[in-house]
């Protein structure tokens, strides 16, 4: 404690609660049984070895919408506190700071320059890495060092930190997956991780729109997890619905949660089964009918 108060260690920043994100995953975040076992399993594991012999690298797949930002928002917030204000929590986004694809070599060299410097920093550093669909085919492979068992990076235990990557890629065999389920009349939770794991990684592989395409991480398997994010039912945007009015003092609004679900767009033509746009534009629906 003395030394926290005279030091800007990470380690005095770090405060993991695991049992708080849990109960946050399950809370708010709505049709993902998949993610919400994955995620809270996996840090769980991950933060109760004191000496990991890699890091923990977790890959977020699915369409607009279904709670991938979100999620990592969460394990932000209940490992720092803070999540995107944290000075441990570093965000890429490819339009932001990879916007030249001709550009990946340089790209390449100030991104192992950036985790480097913030391992050195930080052992326990989080780093996101948002819409991978549009980062530059290649430029990730630069981090295969860091993400593997073999490998020694001087002056850090670059073991302990955390990778999450987010993207579409592999929505479509997810959403098939989620169709067939439905038409089949089976149970959602039903769709198990065995079921799309290795079709998401040949997918993230084999897609050239995807930041993985032909990526060694990928070959390697360095990928702790890859995490399917289902489509979204009506019944789920209700709940977003919901969970935003209360949020705004107005739980007791169900004529909006009933008019924002029934003014989204749901795919496919017969049955009208999942939200083409998940719960990302149920905030403006909320404004327009308020």
């Amino acid at each position: 404690r003395v030394y926290c108060t005279i030091s800007d260690s990470c380690d005095c920043d770090f405060k993991p609660n695991i049992r708080d994100l849990e109960w946050d995953l399950y809370k708010n975040v709505y049709g993902q049984h998949l993610a919400q076992d994955i995620v809270s399993e996996e840090v769980a594991k991950f933060l109760v070895n004191k000496s990991p012999d890699r890091p923990l690298v977790l890959s977020f797949h699915g369409s607009s919408g279904t709670g991938k930002t979100m999620v990592s928002s969460m394990l932000g917030n209940h490992l720092y506190g803070s999540a995107m204000s944290s000075p441990y929590v570093h965000q890429f986004i490819p339009t932001l700071h990879f916007p030249a694809p001709e550009r990946v070599k340089e790209y390449r060299e100030e991104l192992k320059s950036w985790v480097q410097g913030n391992l050195t920093e930080c052992a326990r550093s989080v780093f996101l890495f948002d819409e991978m669909e549009k980062m530059p085919p290649g430029l990730i492979d630069v981090l295969e060092p860091f993400l593997g068992p073999s490998h020694v990076v001087f002056r850090t235990n670059y073991r302990k930190a955390i990778y999450i990557f987010i993207g579409t890629t592999g929505e479509e065999v997810i959403n098939k997956m989620a169709l067939e389920n439905r038409q089949a009349g089976q149970d959602r939770e039903e769709i198990r991780l065995a079921d799309l794991q290795d079709a998401i990684a040949q997918a993230a592989y084999n897609s050239n729109t995807s930041g993985f395409f032909h990526s060694s991480i990928i070959q390697q398997k360095l990928i702790t997890c890859f995490v399917p994010f289902l489509p979204l039912s009506r019944r789920h945007v209700e709940h977003c619905v919901r969970s935003q009015l209360c949020q705004r003092g107005s739980c007791a609004r169900s004529d909006v949660v009933e008019a924002v679900g029934g003014d989204m767009i749901y795919t496919p033509v017969q049955g009208q089964y999942f939200s083409t746009t998940g719960c990302k534009a149920v905030s403006a629906k909320i404004n327009l009918f308020l």
